[in-house]
């Protein structure tokens, strides 16, 4: 008897356990399409967030999936429309999933798949990227940002029906994230920029130069982070007295290394004004690439030395021009003079301001350009 009864018991265990699995199953897929409904409304939010402040996200199909461990939604033909940017741009790029994982549905992570043509609206793209790989990440519920990653690999940017690259790099890391107040008062924005092996040829003949750079600036004197676009962000910063704090700044091409820290205000014209200390390892070789000769030039040279090269003319025709072209080395020296002797990473450096007045750039007694306005 006591066998008897014992068989029919222990038949009873698998079934018990197909019957757990199948309330499991069903408790898990209750949750799945749970979490994919924070997410579409999560992403949703962010698109809205986003029209607010002039960018409109497009896609020419869409679809929800991922099951069971996470919700994807997968974004064919992805087309953003930039109208508060002067001009406005109308970008395409040929696919983009965004990804959350099922237990962090606010954690959205993004890939896009190239080409990404830019153009302005109703025109044929003037600008082409492409990458190896692109991805962003969003912490957060649109109504309250935490932080903000994209990372490039192998970025290209060139003129589309040309050679020509506007930026290209081995790597680009963008990071920001609040660090004190909230996005409804007196946010502060840190933003952290890391690049490596990257060059702008088009811009400059000194930014052909393939350079590594790593800055974490601070921004302080927003009074919220209410979608808007950045123009405007920017001049309400200027009207507040808000800052730029550049915590720290290490930038390497080739031989010269630079490192500098500082801070940074806005001028009514929304040109960059304050004063950085910059100290430059290898200042030698620098100067050459930023366009010595054409500064040691009649019309762009400093003053003190047009003065004396004319007197050197005065004494012997023809003299001041023999010292002109011999001036670089002179003028290298002299400013190293007019630096602070240190030292950069064991290597000799000097230390030098590099002022910025309403967007006029000097680094020392020599003014080697400007920088755009922000609004």
């Amino acid at each position: 008897m006591i066998q008897a009864n014992s068989v029919p018991r222990r038949r009873r265990w698998p079934l018990l356990l197909v019957v757990v699995l199948i309330l499991l199953g069903g408790l898990w897929a209750g949750g799945w399409h749970y979490g994919a409904g924070v997410a579409e409304r999560t992403i949703e939010g962010w698109k809205a967030r986003e029209a607010r402040a002039g960018r409109v996200y497009t896609c020419a199909s869409q679809s929800i999936g991922g099951f069971p461990f996470g919700v994807e939604v997968r974004c064919t033909d992805a087309g953003a429309e930039l109208k508060s940017n002067r001009p406005p741009l109308a970008l395409k790029a040929r696919d983009m999933v965004v990804t959350a994982r099922l237990w962090q549905p606010t954690v959205l992570t993004t890939e896009f798949t190239g080409p990404l043509t830019v153009a302005e609206p109703g025109q044929s793209p003037f600008a082409t990227a492409t990458w190896t790989h692109a991805q962003t990440q969003v912490h957060g519920l649109p109504t309250s940002p935490e932080t903000v990653t994209v990372s490039l690999q192998q970025p290209v940017v060139e003129r589309t029906g040309g050679s020509e690259h506007y930026f290209k790099a081995e790597r680009l890391d963008l990071n920001g994230r609040l660090v004190a107040g909230s996005v409804r008062e007196n946010p502060v924005i840190e933003i952290v920029v890391k690049l490596l092996s990257a060059a702008a040829p088009y811009w400059h003949e000194a930014a052909a130069i393939p350079m590594d750079a790593d800055v974490t600036a601070v921004l302080k004197g927003l009074k919220d982070f209410a979608p808007k676009p950045w123009p405007q962000r920017f001049r309400e910063l200027q009207a507040a007295g808000g800052r730029i704090e550049i915590a720290k700044a290490r930038v390497q091409q080739r031989d010269v290394i630079a490192v500098a820290n500082g801070s940074l205000g806005l001028s009514p014209a929304g040109r960059l004004d304050g004063q950085l200390r910059l100290t430059v390892a290898n200042l030698d070789k620098l100067l050459p690439v930023l366009g010595l000769d054409r500064m040691l030039s009649e019309q762009q040279a400093p003053q003190r030395l047009n003065n004396a090269f004319g007197a050197l003319d005065r004494i012997m025709p023809g003299l001041g021009n023999v010292a002109r072209q011999n001036a670089g080395p002179a003028i290298v020296a002299g400013i190293n003079m007019m630096g602070q002797p240190t030292e950069l990473e064991g290597k000799r450096a000097v230390a030098l301001p590099l002022r910025f007045d309403d967007g006029m750039v000097s680094l020392g007694p020599l003014k080697i350009g400007a920088v755009p306005p922000l609004f």
